[in-house]
């Protein structure tokens, strides 16, 4: 049986989508909410603060409680959606190079590591067919004693680059989106012009004492990918319970 808050919650987000609450509006008061849906107080303020969670309503102390408006700052980009709609049994993976080095200043500096010690550098291509569509350089942490390396070059299935099916995966870390020209390498590399837009998915991957234990970026075509952020109280209802 589905808990009574979360009926008012369904209510009232469909209410806010179809317009009988109007985004700025007042919603009608507690007591009103209530008496309508035969709850107690406590009941109902879960309610609320579930939609105040999602950012469908806001709350000012004695004013009320009022629909919150819309704005770009709602959008919300999941980078699952970056795979999607074009992975198919034509996609792959396919191991450039893979090798110990010598760790650069910059490597050293994103790895915490000391410049000069040892690391793997990896790189791969992902492609459409026979068409490049991402390429993957990679570092990561030199340590025999750790089955990652081995699992690392095993890689073949764009769901495992991606989602983290790595065997050993990573409990934390950084990503980063940004635009960028395409380097002379790169565009190679992608078979693209050089200074080519692309889309740059850096990360930083962290263990279980938050040190870092790869380093490495994705180079996206431009002409390949794209992030579609839906705006509207089902979407960001949605979101919410995808997050949690």
């Amino acid at each position: 049986m589905r808990p009574a808050y979360q009926d008012i919650v369904d209510t009232i987000t469909r209410r806010i989508a179809s317009g009988v609450y109007r985004p700025g509006s007042r919603l009608p008061s507690e007591a009103q909410f209530c008496a309508e849906f035969r709850v107690s107080p406590m009941t109902l303020r879960r309610a609320l603060n579930i939609l105040l969670d999602q950012g469908l309503i806001l709350a000012e102390k004695g004013r009320g409680t009022f629909v919150r408006p819309l704005g770009l700052t709602d959008c919300v980009f999941r980078l699952e959606d970056l795979e999607g709609g074009w992975v198919d049994e034509s996609t792959s993976v396919r191991l450039l190079a893979a090798s110990t080095t010598k760790a650069s200043d910059r490597v050293a500096e994103k790895l915490a590591l000391e410049p000069g010690s040892r690391v793997v550098y990896l790189r791969r291509l992902v492609l459409k067919g026979e068409r490049p569509a991402m390429y993957h350089v990679e570092y990561v942490i030199f340590d025999p004693r750790r089955p990652l390396v081995e699992s690392q070059l095993q890689i073949t299935p764009l769901a495992g680059l991606l989602s983290g099916d790595r065997g050993n995966t990573f409990p934390r870390g950084t990503v980063t989106l940004r635009a960028l020209s395409l380097s002379a390498e790169a565009a190679r590399v992608l078979e693209e012009p050089v200074g080519a837009p692309a889309l740059c998915l850096e990360h930083v991957f962290e263990d279980n004492e938050r040190r870092p234990v790869s380093w490495g970026w994705f180079l996206l075509r431009a002409d390949l990918f794209q992030l579609t952020a839906r705006l509207g109280p089902e979407w960001q209802a949605s979101q919410e319970v995808d997050r949690g």
